[in-house]
């Protein structure tokens, strides 16, 4: 068994599968046979001091990339979006099994926990997206809904239209599933989801020990149950990633109501007493204010926005006086902070896996066939699990692929082997998100987070 701390001694690297150059450029054209995928057009705003629009949405990630499209789809109203990264156009970001390469790069906030008290007070690796698409540019493109209890607890506790019933027609308008066509999923929506084109034997042997274990096998986690063992459904259009500005940006990118600003780091909110009117960001270190005459809108993510709040004076009294910014409004901003830690442990095999992914024939077969290794997403099989059976809903969610995964994801793999990685889906600790310094980019590959397992239950579990 390896693992997760085992071999400190191994060099870790952000590009842990290694490729000769000339596999680097026939993975680039592979990319580039994706239309639209590296076709860009991004605005400047440098050199102008202030523009107005009717929409200023501060994040270019999923949220941001839905909100850019479906706002801007009103060609009376004038559009802002707002990404502190570059384009989404480098070929890793496209090519599925390539994601780990981008790792602590440019496309990554490479955010950290503070030190751990329940973790030996080690640090947490947080990956981050960081460009058009955010954490979907860069993640393991795995389709995976809220539980039903998820969405009905939230209604149960006060937000009005949040219950499951309420949110699916929501779901369903989105998907375009190339397989799932029922009362659960829609199939003429702008986000694909489809099944692995990489199959191995490792993932047969998965979803049969957990049969034999005594779990259901589970054909669609999004559907009525999700309880189980099998196979998951990936954001994938065409074997290439199908990331939330793939799906919506993209196809809105021409609109001449919307303004898309890359490398453009929003420093504070601007207000017009107590309503919030625009945005100042810097681009390529010119400072420029973005005017709002409807509304701003906070997609940054769970650590952006409440960043952003804090440095606008809006949070707790105690903790903006600390780095001397003044207070506008004393609210909870950052408390409350919940994620899902997981443990991935790797064992080794003689069994082929995909330590030999990049390949020159499996980059063909990628480009002749549209499958094979290189579309894989390392993990596609996987399940969930009641640690408990008085649970409303499972608590325990698991990833299993033919590849070894250790130092956080960050180690080179250096031989065949295979890992699975239980995850808390319903976390019990509750932690924080402040600010180390009132520079807006003090917490750029800083530590945002502290305490993601502080309770029994979690470590239990």
């Amino acid at each position: 068994m390896l693992l997760a701390n085992r071999f400190r001694g191994v060099s870790s690297s952000p590009h842990p599968y290694r490729r000769d150059d000339e596999t680097t450029s026939r993975i680039e054209g592979v990319s580039r046979t994706f239309k639209g995928a590296r076709t860009r057009i991004v605005s400047e705003v440098s050199g102008v001091r202030t523009q107005c629009f009717d929409y200023v949405i501060v994040g270019g990630g999923s949220a941001g990339c839905v909100l850019a499209a479906r706002l801007s789809g009103d060609p009376t109203v004038k559009v802002a979006l707002i990404e502190a990264g570059p384009p989404d156009d480098a070929s890793e970001i496209h090519t599925p099994f390539a994601f780990p390469e981008l790792f602590k790069t440019q496309y990554d906030w490479d955010y950290a926990t503070e030190l751990e008290p329940w973790l030996d007070g080690r640090r947490v690796y947080l990956p981050r997206g960081r460009t058009l698409g955010g954490s979907s540019s860069i993640n393991a493109m795995i389709y995976i809904r809220g539980n039903r209890a998820d969405y009905d607890d939230w209604a149960a506790a006060g937000a009005a239209g949040w219950g499951y019933d309420a949110v699916l027609p929501y779901f369903i308008k989105s998907e375009a599933n190339e397989r799932c066509i029922d009362q659960y999923h829609g199939k003429f929506g702008p986000l694909s989801v489809s099944d692995s084109r990489s199959p191995h034997e490792l993932y047969d042997a998965f979803v049969e020990a957990g049969l034999q274990a005594g779990w259901p096998y589970n054909a669609d986690f999004n559907a009525s149950q999700q309880d189980g063992v099998g196979r998951y459904q990936l954001t994938q259009r065409n074997w290439m990633r199908c990331s939330a500005a793939v799906a919506f940006l993209h196809p809105a990118i021409e609109r001449t109501n919307l303004t898309v600003i890359t490398s453009g780091l929003a420093t504070r909110i601007l207000f017009d007493g107590p309503r919030a009117c625009g945005v100042e960001l810097v681009q390529r270190g010119n400072p420029v204010q973005l005017r709002a005459e409807r509304e701003v809108i906070l997609s940054a993510g769970t650590y952006g926005s409440a960043q952003l709040l804090l440095l606008s004076g809006v949070g707790p009294a105690t903790d903006l006086r600390t780095h001397q910014i003044a207070v506008r409004q004393d609210l909870p901003v950052g408390i409350g902070l919940q994620d899902h830690p997981a443990v991935f442990v790797s064992y080794f095999t003689d069994t082929e896996t995909l330590f030999t992914a990049f390949s020159p024939e499996n980059v063909a077969m990628l480009r002749e066939e549209g499958r094979g290794p290189l579309s894989s997403n390392c993990a596609s099989v996987g399940g969930f699990l009641r640690t408990r059976p008085n649970l409303a809903a499972p608590d325990i969610q698991l990833h299993a692929g033919p590849s070894m995964y250790y130092e956080e994801g960050l180690g080179a793999p250096f031989d065949h082997a295979y890992s699975l990685g239980p995850c808390v889906a319903k976390p019990t600790s509750r932690g924080k998100v402040s600010l180390r310094s009132a520079r807006p980019a003090g917490m750029d590959r800083q530590n945002p987070a502290r305490n993601r397992v502080s309770s029994r239950t979690s470590c239990d579990a």
